[in-house]
C-alpha cells in the first residue's frame, strides 16, 4: 500500500507573461467590433480589452483559449470534477489498470484526506479500510484470476487516480468559482486553491476577480488573500 499526495501539473504551455492566450481572445473578441486596428503588439490592448470582457460579463470570447490540468487526486474528486460538462477528460482506468503488475509496484496507492492527521483513530480507520481492500484486490486479480474490471468493485473512493481536465477559460471559471469557496470539499480546495493562484500569476486579467483565501477558511477576511 502506497500513500501518495494529491496534487497537479499544468499541462499547456503558457506564454511569458500570458500575453499570446490573451491576444489569441482578443483577436477572435475584435472581430464583433470590428476594431482589429486597435491591436498593439505589445499585448497591453489585449489586457485591456480581455479585462473589459469579463468585467462586462461577455464571457464567451474566453471560450477561444483553453487549459489541460493533470490533476492527481482521489476517485471521490475526480467524480466532482467530471460533473464540469463543459470540459474534457481523460482518466486513469480501474477497468484497465492492473494494480498487481509490476509497473505500479503490485499495489495499490490511496490518497490520505487532507482533515486526516496521522497516528488518530480516524487515520487508522481509514488505514485499515485501505489494507483490507488492497487485500482483497490482489487476491481476486492474482488468485481469483477475476479481471480488473470485475474485482474494482472493493476499490474505495480514495483510491489515487490521475485525470486531465482540459477546458476553455471560461469554464475554468466557473470550475474556479465552484470549487474554491469554503462550501467545496477540503480535498478539492486543496488541489483547486493553489491552481487558481497560480494561474492568477501566469495568465493577467482572466482570473483576477476571483478571490480566494486559502488556507484560511475565514472568506470574510480580506486581509488574509494571497495572490
Amino acid at each position: 500500500m502506497k500513500i501518495v499526495e494529491p496534487k497537479y501539473e499544468i499541462l499547456t504551455d503558457i506564454s511569458e507573461g500570458g500575453i499570446k492566450e490573451l491576444q489569441q481572445i482578443e483577436r477572435v473578441a475584435r472581430v464583433c467590433y470590428k476594431s482589429e486596428d486597435k491591436i498593439t503588439p505589445d499585448g497591453e490592448s489585449a489586457k485591456k480589452l480581455v479585462g473589459f470582457l469579463v468585467k462586462q460579463g461577455h464571457e464567451a470570447m474566453l471560450e477561444h483559449s483553453q487549459l489541460s490540468v493533470l490533476f492527481t487526486c482521489d476517485r471521490a474528486i475526480a467524480n466532482e470534477l467530471v460533473r464540469h460538462r463543459i470540459a474534457s477528460f481523460a482518466q486513469e482506468s480501474t477497468r484497465y489498470c492492473n494494480y498487481s503488475k509490476e509497473k505500479f509496484g503490485g499495489e495499490l496507492s490511496f490518497v490520505k484526506p487532507s482533515y486526516i492527521s496521522d497516528g488518530t483513530r480516524e487515520y487508522y480507520a481509514w488505514e485499515t479500510v485501505c489494507v483490507d481492500a488492497e487485500a482483497a484486490y490482489l487476491c481476486m486479480v492474482s488468485d481469483l484470476k477475476l479481471r480488473p474490471e470485475q474485482a474494482r468493485c472493493v476499490l474505495p473512493l480514495c483510491l489515487k487516480t490521475e485525470i486531465v481536465v482540459t477546458a476553455n477559460y471560461r469554464e475554468w471559471r466557473n470550475i474556479f468559482k465552484l470549487r474554491t469557496p469554503v462550501a467545496a470539499h477540503p480535498q478539492m480546495r486543496e488541489l483547486m486553491c493553489p491552481l487558481l493562484l497560480e494561474v492568477q500569476k501566469k495568465i493577467p486579467v482572466v482570473f483576477d476577480d476571483i478571490y480566494t483565501f486559502w488556507p484560511a477558511d475565514d472568506q470574510t477576511r480580506k486581509g488574509s488573500m494571497v495572490k
